[in-house]
């Protein structure tokens, strides 16, 4: 399997951009892993979906990751965005966050094309053997329009070492307990829907890619570790206290609330680019209203 430690509260980073919508904002995205790591966190994600890749130039794509892993300078491990629905391109990005110092890669189910489970099982096995590095995979239908089968996991994880967990976020409990069931021991879980954190933990997970960490990140570290060491009812109750913040942030698509959360917190932040939008009013009366229930907003 892998040396990289690989487990807990994982912000799914987001993306910084210019006033203008046509750069990264480097310093910000530095400035927001730098305050994420303070804050505790188990490793970041750059580049992910909570990162708009989907809209990031690739030129962007691979800065972004570069920026990422000189910022982190092996505080926790950096698990690079950098998957594609061309598989070519999705092994031009694994290659490039490897080269550049990236502990782990995190390959989605290739979207918009709904390969079958035989064309997942290449896609994966040819994203394997072209990098050392540990590779987990991203299980996200809602987003991708096809599933990854927990026996293509278990499949793929048996045949190449470096293929070591996935992020399953389909929202699915019961298929998140299949991927524990089926594939092998080491194997590593994380959930990637907040609203299942402490579930999946339950049934055998290993932590979270996590929206929420991005604004709330000592309170989800302190619910994590609460659940480490069998505190389960302060792990609870820092489940459910989280639960509007999780909820809220996503009564928009993907990364809107969270990036007008961000601004609300004071962690460098900016609209999406489009055809993502910002926030609507209600949305962040509703971001404000919880965030300040939490005690998060800057001042108040």
């Amino acid at each position: 399997m892998t040396d990289v430690d690989i487990e807990g509260i994982i912000p799914a980073l987001i993306t910084p951009f210019t006033d203008d919508l046509k750069g990264i904002n480097e310093e910000g995205l530095r400035e927001n892993v730098s305050r994420l790591i303070e804050a505790g966190v188990h490793g970041v994600v750059p580049a992910g979906t909570t990162g708009e890749s989907s809209t990031l130039s690739h030129a962007e794509h691979r800065r972004v990751i570069e920026v990422v892993v000189d910022e982190v300078n092996g505080r926790v491990p950096v698990i690079a965005g950098a998957g594609s629905n061309s598989t070519r391109e999705a092994l031009e990005l694994s290659r490039y966050a490897e080269d550049v110092g990236a502990d782990a890669i995190l390959s989605v189910v290739p979207y918009y094309n709904r390969p079958p489970q035989e064309g997942l099982y290449l896609h994966f096995s040819r994203i394997a053997e072209a990098v050392d590095c540990p590779i987990i995979l991203y299980n996200v239908p809602s987003r991708t329009g096809c599933s990854l089968d927990p026996e293509t996991a278990a499949k793929l994880a048996e045949e190449y070492s470096n293929i070591v967990g996935v992020k399953e976020a389909s929202g699915n409990l019961d298929l998140v307990q299949r991927f524990v069931e089926e594939t092998p021991d080491d194997f590593i879980v994380l959930s990637g829907v907040d609203e299942l954190n402490l579930p999946i933990l339950a049934v055998g997970g290993r932590g979270t890619v996590s929206v929420t960490a991005n604004v709330a990140p000592e309170l989800m570290v302190e619910m994590y570790e609460a659940w480490k060491r069998g505190d389960l009812e302060r792990a609870r109750e820092l489940h459910y206290r989280l639960l509007p913040l999780h909820r809220a942030l996503f009564t928009e698509t993907n990364p809107i609330p969270v990036k007008a959360a961000a601004e609300m917190v004071g962690l460098s932040s900016s609209p999406p680019r489009p055809p993502l939008k910002e926030a609507r009013e209600d949305t962040k009366e509703l971001l404000r209203r919880v965030l300040k229930d939490l005690g998060l907003l800057e001042g108040e």
